[in-house]
């Protein structure tokens, strides 16, 4: 599922969609979410039907410019659908029945200086399913880069991680940031079982003295996906499941190439 506004940025994240969705087999869906001003008679502002009638045709006209680029880019089922709504809100409810949702680091609403959208960090921290931010270019032979940091969520990752090196042919790094001896056997361990169900991915680990966001980046130069749980085990408490961890946060907003953020319950068990 694409998240689709018409902006340029939005563009690119259809295109990085229809060509994932080739891999899989699998059909596109191109959503378009427009906030339509609810014509109850309690609305405070009544606004003219041609002006509601005007907003769900430009979502039309949006959708069939993507549904082209899509077509264009791979031959692969393409169904669109427009829903009147917060963008955010119907992203999210779309992506219960996704295997994967993406949408472009930054849309028309944004605001010039800013690397990321409001859309794109609201769906990363609150999707049902993993969630693609595409930015930048993509080079096809570039690695994978996987962040993982002990967590129970860093399995999730790495599956994730090795299923998509597996489907492009392409070499994973796994990288953990302030690691001891124990979390070098821990991540050692863990690749090793991943390997043996992915045999043919060529696989290399980085332990790094340093903070997470920086290892990721500079482990990323030439990547074309990394990968990150929303969270790690930094969470404490009650907050350990609200809103995205620092390194997601960081890695989503500075991040070159596009970016996979899986949640604890973003696992992709629908066909």
């Amino acid at each position: 599922m694409v998240g689709v506004d018409g902006s340029p940025s939005s563009l690119d994240a259809v295109r990085w969609a229809a060509a994932e969705a080739a891999r899989r087999g699998a059909a596109l869906t191109l959503l378009f979410a427009c906030a339509v001003p609810s014509p109850e008679p309690y609305t405070p502002v009544k606004l003219p039907r041609s002006y509601r009638d005007a907003l769900l045709d430009q979502g039309r006209e949006r959708l069939e410019e993507a549904k082209k680029v899509a077509e264009h880019t791979a031959a692969v089922p393409v169904r669109t659908e427009l829903r009147a709504g917060q963008p955010v809100a119907e992203l999210v409810r779309a992506s219960e029945t996704a295997d994967l949702a993406v949408l472009g680091s930054r849309g028309l609403g944004g605001i010039t200086g800013l690397l990321l959208g409001s859309v794109a960090v609201g769906l990363a921290t609150h999707g049902h399913c993993p969630v693609v931010v595409v930015r930048g270019a993509v080079p096809e032979d570039g690695p994978i880069v996987a962040g993982v940091d002990g967590s129970p969520l860093s399995d999730t990752v790495l599956g994730f991680a090795f299923a998509t090196a597996a489907a492009r042919g392409v070499r994973l790094i796994a990288v953990q940031a302030l690691a001891s001896a124990d979390d070098e056997e821990d991540l050692t361990s863990r690749l090793q079982r991943w390997k043996a169900e992915y045999p043919r991915v060529e696989v290399s680990q980085r332990l790094v003295e340093d903070r997470p966001v920086r290892a990721l980046l500079q482990a990323a130069e030439g990547a074309q996906l990394i990968v990150v749980g929303s969270r790690g085990r930094g969470g404490r408490g009650g907050l350990a499941g609200i809103g995205l961890g620092s390194t997601s946060h960081g890695v989503l907003h500075h991040a070159e190439c596009p970016v996979a953020v899986l949640r604890p319950q973003a696992l992709p068990e629908r066909a």
